[in-house]
């Protein structure tokens, strides 16, 4: 008998696809159980955190056992930042009130120099700012206060003591170099001119608590030295009255491009 020929069977080009279906499969598996882990209960997370510390510490747990979902945190939270916010609301406009209300005192105290363009006073969300230049208060390379500049600084003392705004004085000079026994350079002269305003408001009734003097020596400037104005305007004294909201506001500026100043 003649023998049957063997036939070849066909050769399927779509095998790929099997495993690549696996492949997306595992793929999907993964991230499902990658967002299980990252999904992390908070209310959860503080309940077994309080019971293992009071467990090794043989205390009572001091967090609340209700554990509330995420979704309800978050449909909650809007309300209760507009409730807060509602509630703070006359309270920050008191305190926008009293501020608009010092500076304005200020500047009618200190209108004669205002005119002279030897004193600044401006008002914004960080509090008041009263930038007196050198002149007015010191002797060149000096930093003991005029007789004449202790009655105005008195005058602004009074107008301060009664509120617990913190105060921050800072001493600039130019930069012509100074070397003289006492100080050696400007950062001595800048911060020895603050501690002078500084000392004066602490004689005359302001709480020590309240103030810090800093000396930026020629490294804050307003204008360029290369003119005689211009080093004019850059020897100056700066009373910054801060606003109430202590929290948000610092001594020194966090994105301040120079170095760290000499601070007494």
């Amino acid at each position: 008998m003649a023998r049957r020929k063997h036939e070849e069977e066909h050769e399927s080009h779509e095998r790929w696809l099997v495993s690549y279906a696996d492949f997306i499969t595992l793929l999907f598996a993964f991230f499902v159980v990658m967002y299980a882990i990252s999904s992390v209960n908070e209310g959860k997370y503080r309940v077994l955190s309080d019971s293992l510390v009071s467990a090794f510490r043989n205390q009572t747990p001091s967090s609340v056992s209700v554990i509330q979902l995420p979704n309800q945190v978050q449909a909650g939270t809007p309300q209760r930042i507009a409730a807060s916010s509602a509630a703070r609301a006359p309270e920050l406009e008191a305190q926008a009130r009293k501020m608009r209300g010092m500076a304005g005192d200020i500047r009618t105290a200190l209108g004669p120099l205002i005119e002279q363009g030897k004193v600044r006073v401006t008002h914004s969300k960080r509090g008041i700012a009263v930038e007196i230049s050198d002149s007015v208060l010191f002797d060149l390379a000096r930093a003991e206060l005029q007789p004449a500049s202790v009655a105005m600084l008195t005058t602004v003392a009074g107008l301060v003591k009664a509120n617990d705004n913190l105060i921050q004085v800072e001493g600039h000079t130019d930069n012509q170099p100074i070397r003289s026994t006492q100080y050696p350079s400007n950062w001595e002269l800048s911060a020895a001119r603050a501690a002078s305003v500084v000392r004066l408001f602490a004689e005359n009734g302001i709480a020590p608590q309240r103030m810090v003097a800093i000396g930026y020596a020629e490294f804050r400037p307003v204008e360029p030295n290369e003119s005689v104005d211009g080093r004019a305007r850059n020897r100056r004294v700066t009373l910054n009255i801060l606003a109430d909201n202590k929290d948000e506001v610092a001594v020194l500026p966090t994105d301040a491009p120079h170095p760290t100043p000499a601070a007494q």
